[in-house]
Formats: C-alpha cells, sequence, structure tokens
C-alpha cells in the first residue's frame, strides 16, 4: 500500500501530515510525504524516517516577502499550482492513496493529479473555517475584504466562492488543461469535496453539522514527540519557578514592532522567568539578565508541561499541544484561523485572547493575569482530560479501511 500525502504551507500544516504518515508506516503502509523544502521540514521527517518530496519554493521565505511582494495573490497562486503539478504528477505514479491539505490552490493542484492518475484522494483541513458553515463567516483574502453590510454567513459564503474562483480559478485550469483534465466550476466546493476531513480535537473544536457536507471528524493528528530537552533548557528549568513561554512558531509578525521586549517586560511584570521561542519571527533576548533564556526549535510536547503560560500565535498545533499539556495559554493571534482559536482558548476557560495581533507590555500583562490565575491553571487541567490523542491513529484506519474496501 503506498499512500501520498500533500500539503503546502507553515510547520501546522506540515507536522500534522507526519503525524499521519507515521501511523500508516506503523500499519504497514509505504507512505511519503509533499511539502515545501524548507530545511527545518526536512529535518523533522528525515528524524521520523519518513521520505520528502520538496514541492515548491520555500515556505519561511514565501512568508517572509508577503507584505512586499510584487506579485498578486492570484499570480502567486499560478507559480505554486504550477510546481504542484510538476511535482506530485511523477511522485504520485503507483501510489493507491492521497491526502491534500494545506493552502486552497495548492489542495486544488494536489487533487488534480490524483484525478489524472486515477488516485483515490481525501480532502482534509487542520481548522474547521475553510468549511462552509451557516454559524460564522468565511476568512477574507487578501485585497478581498468582505463587505462589512452583509451580516448573513450564507450570502458571505457565496461571495467566498466567488472570490476563490477569482483569484485561482484560471491558474488551476489553464494547468489542468495542459494535462487533459476538464475545467473545474466552483473551485473552493470542488477542494472541499463532499466528506472531507476535519483534523481537529472535538473538544476543542465541535463540528456543528450542516445538511450540505458529510465531515468526518479525526481528532488532531499528532506525533509523539520523544525528543529531550537540551541540557541548557533542563537547567533553565530546574533553576528557579516554571518559566512562561513565549514562542509565535512559523510567524514573521510583521508591523508587530518590538514583541520580545512586550513580552519578557511582561512576563517579569508577573514576577515570572521567561523562556522565548526565536521563531521565523527570531526573537531575542533584550538584556543579559539569567531570568530569561532564549531557544531554537524544541519539543513542546515535553516543554509545555513544565511551564506556567504559554503565550502564542494560535496555530491549531500549538493550541492542541498545549491544551493537551493541561498549561493556561494566551493567544496573540496575527491571521488566517488564529482568532478563531484565540476564541476558542478564552470561551473554554483555558486561558486568554489578546487583542489583535501587535502586543504591548501593558496588553500582554493584562492577558497573563487571566492566564495565570489558578482558577484558569485548573480548568486547563480538566479541559486537558478531554482531549483526543488518538487522531492520527483513527485517520490512518480509515484511510487503510477505505483502501480495504477498493
Amino acid at each position: 500500500m503506498r499512500v501520498l500525502l500533500s500539503t503546502y504551507g507553515s510547520r501546522g500544516d506540515v507536522e500534522p501530515m507526519l503525524g499521519l504518515a507515521v501511523r500508516l508506516r506503523d500499519r504497514g503502509a509505504e507512505v511519503r510525504v509533499c511539502a515545501p523544502p524548507d530545511e527545518d521540514f526536512a529535518r523533522r521527517l528525515a528524524g521520523a524516517g519518513v521520505p520528502l518530496v520538496p514541492v515548491g519554493p520555500s515556505a519561511r521565505e514565501l512568508t517572509r516577502s508577503a507584505p512586499k511582494a510584487r506579485t498578486t495573490v492570484p499570480e502567486r497562486a499560478a507559480q505554486l499550482i504550477a510546481g504542484q503539478f510538476e511535482t506530485i504528477l511523477p511522485a504520485a505514479e503507483g501510489c493507491d492513496l492521497m491526502v491534500a491539505t494545506g493552502m486552497l490552490p495548492t489542495a486544488a493542484g494536489a487533487l488534480s493529479i490524483a484525478e489524472k492518475r486515477g488516485v483515490p484522494a481525501v480532502s482534509a483541513t487542520f481548522q474547521q473555517l475553510t468549511l462552509p458553515s451557516p454559524h460564522r463567516p468565511p476568512l477574507a483574502y487578501p485585497g478581498r475584504p468582505l463587505p462589512p453590510d452583509v451580516t448573513d454567513n450564507r450570502a458571505l459564503w457565496d461571495l467566498d466562492a466567488e472570490n476563490v474562483d477569482a483569484l485561482f480559478g484560471e491558474a488551476l485550469n489553464t494547468n489542468r488543461a495542459a494535462y487533459g483534465l476538464p475545467p473545474v466550476d466552483a473551485v473552493r466546493d470542488w477542494v472541499i469535496g463532499s466528506r472531507p476531513w476535519l483534523a481537529t480535537d472535538p473538544a476543542l473544536d465541535p463540528w456543528q453539522g450542516v445538511p450540505e457536507l458529510d465531515v468526518v471528524q479525526t481528532g488532531a493528528w499528532v506525533l509523539p514527540d520523544t525528543t529531550p530537552l537540551a541540557p541548557e533548557l533542563l537547567a533553565f528549568l530546574d533553576a528557579g519557578t516554571p518559566p512562561v513561554y513565549v514562542g509565535f512558531g512559523s510567524m514573521p509578525l510583521h508591523g508587530a514592532g518590538d514583541v520580545a521586549r512586550a513580552a519578557i517586560e511582561a512576563v517579569r511584570a508577573q514576577g515570572c522567568r521567561a523562556l522565548v521561542s526565536r521563531g521565523w519571527a527570531d526573537l531575542s533576548a533584550i538584556d543579559d539578565r539569567d531570568d530569561c533564556l532564549v531557544v531554537g526549535e524544541v519539543n513542546h510536547q515535553a516543554l509545555f508541561r513544565r511551564v506556567a503560560a504559554v503565550v502564542h500565535h494560535g496555530g491549531a498545533g500549538t493550541t492542541t499541544t498545549a491544551a493537551r499539556a493541561g498549561v493556561p495559554q494566551v493567544v496573540v493571534p496575527q491571521l488566517a484561523d488564529q482568532p478563531y482559536w484565540a476564541g476558542r482558548v478564552a470561551a473554554l476557560g483555558i486561558g486568554a485572547a489578546h487583542d489583535g495581533p501587535t502586543p504591548t507590555c501593558p496588553t500582554l500583562s493584562a492577558a497573563l493575569d487571566t492566564a495565570l490565575a489558578p482558577g484558569t491553571r485548573d480548568r486547563a487541567a480538566e479541559v486537558a482530560g478531554t482531549v483526543r490523542s488518538d487522531g492520527a491513529e483513527a485517520a490512518a484506519k480509515l484511510l487503510l479501511d477505505m483502501a480495504g474496501r477498493r
């Protein structure tokens, strides 16, 4: 059994595919992952023994250059879709199953390759905000804000479908035609399909059903991480009270000011030590005091159990990992689904949602007041007991059952 997993995006798009890949391999499948060629992704996949098929440009460089890019969204999408066809078509030869996720235009490219190869494919998402629902509005695309005078969610989702076609339809169908495939109408709905998979935890992200979609919610795809914490980090953790972790993952934090200074000063104002992750924003220390340590890539699963709180950007993966660890959170959302996850953290009572993407010492201090309160920690521990740990295993079983039925 050969399975190809295709994604394009940040660490939050790649890490779940690794979790699924390992579970599929444990069940005897041969698995490859198509993902951006970034060094940290390649290292993570290689460490788990999962082959990487690099596709497209560096996700980190694309993210960093986005605000000053001269190319338009349709032009960038056209480049990404063309790269999908060129790379995934040979990678999919001989495959029995495909799973496609990540940015919508690249998922459309991957699903087109599955169609070309005659391979059954699953469309998956790591947050439900891309699934049409009358219960909430869609996300807006750059340069195409949702009209403030339209409040009916169904009308907004109709507009979202038009925006997707305008941004990505021509690029997708040009590439499909070049490979002998018919054009696609209603690109968004074609990518989602009638039975999409939602790889999020039901306790953190309950799906409110709609008649149009038969959503399969598997739970989050998490790979247990056995990477030991570095000696320097262990020494810091052992040297005093649990620190507050501050890290924004794959977010470059364009225009957010001196985030490291604001965060470290806010943590110190709470009488806590600070543990800062460099991330794609390249955060650094603001002085040489011994109550702050800056780290690179680290095992969050092991670390979060030893910190007082986690300040982060609100990616689905970090939110889920912190929730599983039972640690309070402060979410400083930057874009896309992150405000949604900030709202879920606040609604569940397991932390605080920062108001907006630009933290200051006073605003972070106020959020930390909530997160560090004893009641928040108690609630975080309670919710941790409800978060599933078998999402990747459940998804692997479903995929192989699907192959067995064929």
